[in-house]
């Protein structure tokens, strides 16, 4: 069993939004997701691996290739492998419970155009030629 404190366990930086795993078990992860004001995740996908989200308090937007959703607290939010998507945070900090189960959770990233500092590696770059909708 695992239990854990979400309060005792946040951590925030004004450069980047933490994400703090807790916890592996199985074929997955859990963790804790923290975001500063107007910070934005990069446009991305786990091509074998679903990805959850439970916002605990804050909010913002989520967004994938076809639609946009507002995301407050108590939002619950469920990607398929493959999906593409993007965190984009509102005016205050931000929460979030995370879960990723599957074969492999490692992202991959399209694009993060709010970080200059971002460069696409080499395995993103070709598995977005070879799966254009993510």
């Amino acid at each position: 069993m695992y239990s854990f404190n979400m309060r005792a366990e946040q951590a925030f930086d004004p450069k980047r939004h933490v994400e703090k795993v807790l916890g592996i078990t199985g074929e997955g992860d859990v963790a804790i997701a923290c975001w500063e004001p107007r910070q934005t995740s990069p446009y991305h996908c786990h091509p074998r691996a679903t990805e959850i989200y439970f916002r605990f308090e804050g909010g913002g937007q989520m967004r994938t290739s076809s639609e946009t959703i507002d995301i407050v607290p108590g939002s619950f939010v469920v990607h398929p492998p493959g999906e593409l998507h993007e965190y984009i945070n509102a005016a205050r900090r931000t929460l979030r419970f995370r879960v990723r189960y599957g074969e492999a959770m490692a992202g991959r990233t399209k694009e993060w155009p709010n970080n200059p500092n971002w460069k696409p590696r080499l395995e993103d770059i070709e598995y977005f030629v070879n799966n254009p909708a993510g």
